[in-house]
């Protein structure tokens, strides 16, 4: 291959790479930045903060982590790590993710890695983290919907609740369709991807075909364990409601009380349009979204910047320091030979 190609091919990974940058500038400058300087007036709010109150935000940012560790141990049943592993992989996940652009890609290219290191199965580790994602999303669109369908009535309808309802429409077609076609349609899926497989380099046809029966198993495995199937989707929806309540108690420290439903909107809003892979974990997104939505539900506009941004502080920055420490400490202490501390869970809800 000659340089011209070489050339050729790297472009659009720095053609990406410069677009992504540019959305993070472009998002900082026209609607993070104005915020921070409307806010300046208001700092003295700071003062007037209840500690207690802000542990409670605290320990709910802490309640949600705990939810998604059990949700990840429930997806990796029966192959789950032991807590402790767990907590540590995915508070290396949310590091990585939060620095790095790219949606939930990075992250999960290093969880999968440090849980094959784990002794997951590989078969159950790629299945468990993919459900994971896509299940926690599924959650995510239907308690926005249901807060729609009581906020709607009583607040008026934005363009803005449209798009992500549509967004979480075609998110639910996607991931039924694919159940629906890997289990009760195996044998077109499998014929299709043998066809697919025959086109592209280095794949083998029938190592496609064996993953997919064993993807099909891992699915029938889940939808008829319904004990399982419950468990999982029952943390995901701890997860995102711990953190829902912890943006909802930094706005109560700030003097302002809104209805858990208006929080549940904005929240929902912001995390669906934060889905789309521009900027690392929605930075900028999830601030420019939060702040106007709370304002429109009646939250004074300094008040909604500073509750905001001090949501922001627990639920991303704080876990970047806490991830890299995480991580550290698997790579010091990593040893193939060593599933767990305590080796591996009997159940995911034990």
């Amino acid at each position: 291959m000659t340089r011209d190609n070489r050339a050729r091919f790297t472009m659009p990974r720095e053609i990406r790479i410069i677009l992504s940058l540019g959305c993070v500038v472009f998002v900082f400058e026209y609607l993070v930045l104005p915020q921070f300087a409307s806010a300046r007036h208001s700092l003295h709010l700071l003062a007037m903060l209840n500690p207690a109150i802000v542990a409670l935000a605290v320990a709910l940012e802490m309640a949600a982590i705990f939810a998604y560790v059990e949700l990840t141990r429930a997806v990796l049943y029966p192959h789950a790590p032991s807590r402790f592993n767990v907590l540590r992989v995915n508070l290396a996940g949310l590091a990585i993710g939060h620095v790095v652009p790219g949606g939930a890609a990075p992250s999960g290219a290093l969880a999968y890695r440090i849980f094959n290191e784990l002794g997951v199965p590989k078969d159950t580790n790629a299945f468990g983290l993919a459900a994971q994602g896509a299940g926690s999303a599924v959650v995510l669109n239907l308690l926005f919907w249901c807060a729609l369908v009581i906020s709607i009535p009583l607040n008026g309808f934005s363009p803005l609740y449209g798009f992500a309802a549509l967004a979480g429409v075609f998110l639910l077609l996607a991931f039924f369709g694919t159940i629906l076609l890997i289990t009760r349609g195996q044998r077109r899926a499998d014929a299709w991807l043998r066809f697919a497989a025959q086109w592209v380099p280095a794949i083998d046809p029938e190592k496609v075909s064996v993953l997919l029966n064993r993807v099909a198993d891992r699915i029938t495995l889940l939808v008829q364990s319904r004990r399982t199937l419950w468990t999982a989707f029952k943390w995901a929806g701890l997860n995102w409601l711990f953190d829902a309540a912890c943006l909802w108690v930094f706005i109560w420290a700030f003097g302002s009380i809104i209805s858990p439903i208006d929080v549940l909107v904005a929240y929902g809003l912001a995390n669906i349009l934060a889905a789309i892979p521009v900027t690392p974990a929605g930075l900028g997104v999830v601030e420019g979204v939060l702040i106007p939505t709370l304002v429109g539900f009646g939250v004074p506009h300094a008040q909604a910047i500073l509750a905001v941004l001090a949501y922001r502080l627990v639920n991303f920055w704080i876990p970047i320091p806490i991830g890299g420490a995480a991580y550290a400490s698997l790579q010091w202490r990593k040893s193939p030979r060593v599933l767990s501390a305590d080796g591996p869970s009997p159940a995911p809800d034990a």
